[in-house]
């Protein structure tokens, strides 16, 4: 291996960090629930226009100083959309071929922005077997294949860095309420949850993280059961979290809460939350807010004031013809008017009115 290449590839991810500033941090309007602040951590606005952009750029990074990566080399990935975007973005900085392996399922818009980036899409028909191809193609054409759902949580410093958490606590200090009750995010990899999970911990923060799982996804029920055969045969809708199996960057025990989302609560919380800040996010995103609206109102009726923050994960252009499509959603069977009518009445401080059991939310002590 060429160690002037790998140094050279290096610096010129950390030039690009350089030329870029944070992600917004902006507060959510909830005057029905006062004493309650609500941010919206807005990923969006990286390059590549998602949270993946940070995942990525630490994935290469950990390739790249490992020696995992030699210049030409072709970069394989297992993905359902976002973190291929910014995966190509990087192998085109360093002039490497990439191909995303990813469900037949996944939204165009996506898969132009990889073809834009000068990656190629391979794309199967069962989303479990995305894991399998990858390999499968990295050894024939001797290529590396990168698998964030198992480096994910180790590719990233959780203790500082400006990852995520760290850049969240910053950003909170001059708020009126500066260390947040809670964090809310989704689980694609566990990567996200790991590195805020640990961060919390080691600078002995009281803030707890919740997680919220939508339908299809396993990881809820392996935070319940500890079972790390359960799986999912149909695999998650909202595309970026939730997996039919557990990957091995989730990591439970960094975890307070989690709090089963519907996919249809998920749609209608985009919407709602697009009224509130006036910029359309994708479903995760949709699955945060509901998640954290949940925990807001928990906070009103319990007279517990303090500040919740979580993530917008990527803009809502991508899902135009799907998440934000009435057609769509009717022919996917998705009735999203009682759980828009539930946020609705949330936000003006009516309280939390429960649609069905919340059997699937299981809470722990945060030890």
């Amino acid at each position: 291996m060429a160690r002037t290449w790998v140094i050279d590839a290096i610096h010129r991810i950390e030039r690009d960090f350089k030329r870029s500033s944070d992600t917004h941090l902006i507060e959510v309007d909830l005057r029905g629930l006062p004493g309650v602040r609500l941010y919206l951590k807005d990923e969006s606005t990286h390059p590549t226009g998602s949270l993946k952009h940070r995942l990525a750029r630490s994935l290469f990074l950990y390739a790249l100083c490992n020696g995992s990566i030699d210049e030409g080399q072709t970069i394989i990935e297992a993905s359902s959309g976002s973190t291929a975007v910014s995966e190509a973005y990087f192998a085109r900085m360093l002039r490497l071929p990439f191909v995303a392996v990813m469900p037949r399922s996944t939204s165009p818009a996506k898969i132009t922005l990889i073809e834009f980036y000068g990656g190629r899409c391979h794309f199967v028909d069962d989303p479990s077997d995305v894991y399998i191809e990858a390999e499968r193609l990295a050894r024939e054409c001797n290529g590396h294949y990168m698998d964030q759902f198992t480096y994910a949580e180790r590719a990233t410093d959780w203790r500082g860095n400006n990852n995520i958490a760290e850049s969240i606590f910053e950003q909170m200090r001059g708020e009126p309420r500066p260390e947040p009750e809670w964090i809310v995010v989704g689980a694609g990899t566990g990567g996200t949850s790991a590195t805020i999970g640990r961060y919390i911990r080691y600078h002995g923060s009281r803030t707890r993280l919740c997680v919220v799982d939508p339908d299809g996804s396993v990881f809820r029920d392996y935070y319940e059961r500890r079972d790390p055969a359960v799986v999912s045969e149909r695999g998650s809708d909202i595309e970026g979290i939730g997996r039919p199996r557990v990957e091995p960057s989730f990591v439970p025990d960094v975890i307070d809460r989690m709090i089963h989302v519907p996919n249809a609560a998920s749609y209608a919380a985009m919407r709602v939350l697009e009224r509130l800040v006036g910029r359309k996010y994708g479903g995760s995103t949709g699955t945060d807010f509901y998640g954290a609206m949940r925990i807001a109102s928990e906070m009103r009726a319990s007279n517990e004031e303090g500040a919740i923050v979580t993530l917008a994960c990527d803009l809502g252009d991508r899902y135009l013809d799907t998440y934000y499509s009435d057609e769509w959603l009717r022919t996917s069977g998705y009735d999203i008017g009682p759980y828009t009518a539930q946020l609705e009445g949330a936000v003006r401080g009516e309280g939390w009115r429960e649609l069905q059991p919340a059997g699937g939310d299981v809470a722990v002590s945060a030890g």
